[in-house]
Parts: structure tokens; sequence; C-alpha cells
């Protein structure tokens, strides 16, 4: 096969689907799962909230990627991981101490997966020249998220539909993760005959240990550090304690004051209807960004991603109809998807001079810290308060958004950023 002739469309939109997919299991699935098993939120959520440290710490493993095999390999090498991965959780589900294992499997996931962010994202910048990857990096989150849609949605509806077919809980969804561990096989295949072989892909040579020292030090002695810390940390802080409980409020009895969604309604609506919102609201905020600047949008933004946790408060409260239920999770979502490429444009606005691809990384492995923190948290803080108490406090604490915000005014990045946006707007203006 003539490597050189392979189009990106026959390897990309499978790629970074397959970087969602380990994402979406391991982050959402697994609430799912084991609000439906009936696992105690507080202990689930504590559990599941330590899987986001290899996403937090990948930058740390990265060198043994780029100095060992080629990212081709390691590429292949994870997918395949992964679907071991997937068969084992849909074996131990049905074990009576299926928690303890499944937990174990699902970190392995996370840290395999972080693995294959690496070798992607670097595969993605050898594979493509400039041109190309300017043209896809749009296409790569789209099906990044496709990817989520198809973990929480149509996957989530499978396991219900199983579940009103007879089948018990435990193996409705291990028949589920069998056929995704069989899937995720069956696309790896593709991407072992498919996938260009570039000559740039070699182990590289690393040099002072991939100049780590001199990374870290150059990133935490920016101007205006602290302010670019808070931002990061702060900016989602009531997104980040509302994340983890939000999956059981809807789905566990309604005794325990949560909705008592069926598993097929939380995938239509939450996994379906909300993700399709949010990536509309990724395209959307994406293009009020670069037309008007960052700072003269953030407030709004801010104000768009805080107001939907009330809409919690509200539902445990009044304990709406379905139809209520669904508008609302889809009008929250597409307001975090707006929201979110506030923060993305942040992070891309600060990581710059020569190391801002490590930048970027480190910026957001601190984000991940700060979603995993809060994580770990709210489960307990849930147990102890209830659900009522539990989202109207979250509320009220996630308006400490709008503190971080006068910091961004200060930040000389995004002041140059925004220069340039108001200069290009100008000259297309007079153009016309």
């Amino acid at each position: 096969m003539n490597f050189k002739n392979i189009s990106p469309w026959a390897y990309i939109p499978t790629a970074y689907f397959m970087e969602g997919v380990p994402y979406a299991v391991i982050n959402i699935l697994s609430a799912v799962i084991y609000s439906k098993l009936g696992v105690p939120n507080d202990v689930f959520i504590f559990w599941t909230s330590w899987l986001y440290l290899p996403w937090a710490l990948k930058m740390f493993w990265s060198p043994l990627v780029e100095g060992n095999a080629t990212k081709r390999f390691w590429i292949l090498a994870t997918q395949y991981a992964l679907a071991l991965v997937f068969l084992f959780l849909a074996l131990c589900l049905k074990w009576d101490n299926f928690f303890t294992f499944s937990i174990i499997g699902f970190f392995a996931g996370a840290a395999i997966s972080a693995t294959h962010d690496i070798a992607l994202d670097g595969y993605y910048m050898i594979a493509l020249d400039g041109k190309r990857q300017s043209e896809f990096v749009g296409w790569r989150t789209v099906f990044y998220r496709f990817a989520m849609i198809f973990i929480s949605g149509p996957l989530v509806v499978l396991a219900g539909k199983a579940r009103a077919l007879g089948d018990s809980e435990a193996a409705a969804w291990s028949m589920v993760l069998c056929a995704l561990a069989a899937f995720t096989f069956l696309v790896t295949t593709y991407h072992k005959f498919i996938l260009p072989r570039p000559q740039a892909d070699k182990a590289a040579v690393l040099e002072r240990g991939y100049l780590f020292a001199d990374v870290f030090k150059s990133y935490f002695k920016q101007e205006n550090i602290i302010y670019i810390l808070l931002f990061i940390l702060l900016y989602r802080f009531g997104d980040a304690c509302l994340e983890k409980v939000v999956v059981p409020f809807l789905l566990k009895p309604e005794a325990e004051g949560a909705l008592a969604l069926s598993t097929e309604a939380f995938g239509y609506i939450k996994g379906t209807l909300g993700l399709l919102a949010v990536i509309a609201g990724n395209i959307l905020g994406g293009y009020i960004l670069s037309k008007f600047g960052f700072r003269k949008c953030i407030w709004y933004f801010a104000l768009i991603l805080v107001l939907p946790n009330f809409f919690y408060a509200y539902m445990a409260y009044f304990r709406p109809g379905l139809w209520v239920i669904g508008t609302l999770l889809v009008l929250e979502n597409f307001g975090n998807g707006l929201a979110m490429m506030a923060f993305t444009v942040f992070v891309m606005f600060v990581s710059q001079g020569k190391y801002k691809t490590s930048f970027y990384a480190i910026s957001t492995g601190i984000m991940a810290f700060g979603m995993m923190i809060p994580n770990m948290i709210s489960g307990k803080l849930q147990v102890v308060l209830g659900y009522k108490e539990f989202f109207l406090l979250v509320s009220v604490m996630s308006l400490i958004s709008f503190a971080v915000i006068p910091l961004c005014y200060k930040i000389k990045q995004l002041r140059e950023a925004d220069s340039y946006i108001a200069a290009a707007d100008k000259a297309e203006f007079l153009d016309q």
C-alpha cells in the first residue's frame, strides 16, 4: 500500500474518535455504571475522581513515549491494550468484589489512555504538514466529541434496552463493555493497516532529560503566573463540584432525593442531545471569541457557565417533568460548551514562547488537578447535605468564577491576543 497517497480523512476521524472513547468510558460511563449498580455516591465519586490523575501527570512520562519506539507503535499498542481493559471490566462487573477490581481496571485504562493521547498528538504533528494540521484541528475535536456521544448516548441506551429485556444490571453493562472491547479491537486493526508510516516517526534522542527543569522553570516564571493559575483552577470550580454528582442525581431512585431517570432516558437526553449541545456551544463560542476577543466576552461566558448550576438546585427542589428536565440539561450543556471555549482559548493564549507545547500540557494538567480535587470532596458533601442543599451550596460557591475574571485584564498575553484580533477585525472592515 502506498501510504503517501492515504488521505488524512481515512485515519484522523477514527484516531481521534478512539482518543475520546476511553476518556468517556472512564470519566462518564463509570459514574453511570456505579450509580446503576447501587454503589454509594461518596464511595464511587471519591475513587473515580482519582482517575483524572494520569491525564494530570502525563507530561512526566511523555519522554518515555518520545524516546522509545515510534508514535505509530504506541498508538496501536495502547489501543489494543484498551480493548483488553474493556474486556476485563466486562468480566469483573459480575464478581462479588467488582468495585475494587473495576476501579483498578479504570485506573489502568486512564494511564493507557493518557499515553495514547501523547502518542496520537505527536503523530498528528509529523503525519500532517502545517496546512493539513490547520485543516483538521477542528475536526479532531468534533470526532472526539462524537466518541463521547457514542459512549454516553447509544451505548447507555443499549444497556437500558438490555436491562428492559430481563438481563440483570451487571449483565447488561457487561454485555455493553464486551461489545465495546470488540469494537475497539476492530478499529485498532483497521488502524494497523491504514495509519501511514511517516519518515519522521522515529524514537527521539532526548537531551538533558527533555529539558524538563528548564520547561517548568520557564512556565512558573511567567509574568502574572499567579493570575494564570487562579483562572485555571477556579474558572470551572462549580462545574468541577457538580460533574460527578449529576449522574447519580439523574439516575438514582426518588427515595434518595434523585430524579430516577431511566437508563435510556439518560442516554438520549444527557448522553446524546446534551453532547450535541456541547458541540454547538463549542462552535458558537469559538466564532464569538475569534470575532470579538477574549476580554470582551469573558464576563458573558462566565455568566453562561455559572447560571446553569442553579438549574440543578431547581430540579432538586421542584422535581419537574421529563420535558423540563431535558430542556434544562440541553441548555446547561450548550452553555458549558460555549464557556469551555473561553477556557481553551485562555490556555492557548498563555501558552506562548519556545516551550508552547509543554506550557499547554502543563496548563491542562493543572486544570485536571483543579477538576480532581473538587470532585473528590463533592461526593462526601452531597451525602452529608443531600441533593437539595448540595446543589444550592455549589451554585452559590460557583460565583467564585467571577472573582478571577478581573485578573484576565492584567495578563499580558491576553492583551496582546485581543489587540491582534481587534487589528485583524479593523483591517477586514477597511478592506470592505
